[in-house]
């Protein structure tokens, strides 16, 4: 399959900037099931100051923010060529060792709440890839999709408590509880083709787990699914804050407004 991929960030600033860096994780790569065909990224109000991979391997641009400005303006395109592989990344690349995705972090640290959920897995350890589909369909069963209801910094334990969350959310709740059992595993953000449409509102989220005979593997919590040829790895990371795919910071610029216009759609033969 063949995905086209529009993607806008836009930053208004209530008083003009000063100075601001921002870190982009807004290139795809290629890798197993998925092949970058083209890609590039336009900047208005900002200029590139160097791109490199960072500890993760992911793709990584800063850039600087030009004084004066009130209004950035970050636009994707693209299209990347994807085929299905069930969900199986395969084996780890990148500098962090697998050791390093079993430590928590304040995202993923699970509470009651989490280990409530591991808890009532009745896969053993002995069928691990069973397991590990089990603790995606408790999470889901536990912590209903409800945009709106948490933010970038809610925790895993949060929104298992609260009930209610995104993808985000789903992610972090499984990686904790994946870790709690001694299972490496990792947050990944990047892409979803819709079926129902081709605008979206943010981009998508999900987790990989690592496994002995499979190396990482994907679990699309929010959808119950393994992630197949509609989706789009973009960045992986221990957990959102590794992966996220803007983040900065402006001196100078009073409050800001993101916006975020996203299409994601098959490409045709005629495209």
């Amino acid at each position: 399959m063949r995905l086209k991929i529009e993607h806008t960030t836009l930053y208004d600033f209530s008083q003009p900037v000063a100075h601001g860096l921002q870190r982009l994780r807004l290139t795809p790569k290629s890798t197993h099931g998925q092949h970058v065909l083209d890609w590039r990224m336009d900047l208005s109000g900002a200029r590139l100051e160097t791109e490199y991979d960072d500890h993760n391997h992911n793709r990584t641009t800063l850039v600087s923010v030009d004084a004066g400005v009130s209004r950035v303006e970050v636009r994707c395109t693209g299209t990347v060529a994807t085929a299905d592989n069930h969900g199986v990344l395969g084996p780890h690349t990148g500098l962090m060792p697998m050791w390093a995705f079993l430590a928590q972090s304040p995202l993923t640290r699970p509470g009651p709440r989490v280990r409530a959920i591991a808890a009532r897995l009745t896969e053993g350890r002995d069928s691990p890839l069973a397991m590990l589909h089990q603790l995606s369909a408790l999470v889901l069963e536990q912590v209903a999709y409800a945009p709106g209801e948490t933010q970038v910094h809610t925790s895993g334990e949060e929104a298992a408590a609260l009930g209610l969350g995104v993808c985000q959310d789903h992610a972090h709740i499984f990686i904790g509880a994946a870790r709690s059992l001694g299972v490496p595993a990792r947050y990944v953000s990047g892409y979803l083709m819709m079926d129902d449409r081709i605008e979206q509102e943010a981009g998508h989220a999900w987790a990989e787990a690592w496994l002995k005979d499979l190396g990482w593997v994907g679990f699309d919590i929010s959808n119950g699914i393994s992630p197949d040829e509609r989706y789009v790895r973009v960045a992986t990371g221990r957990d959102y804050r590794e992966a996220a795919p803007v983040t900065g910071i402006s001196w100078g610029a009073g409050d800001s407004v993101l916006q975020v216009r996203l299409a994601v759609e098959q490409q045709t033969a005629e495209q």
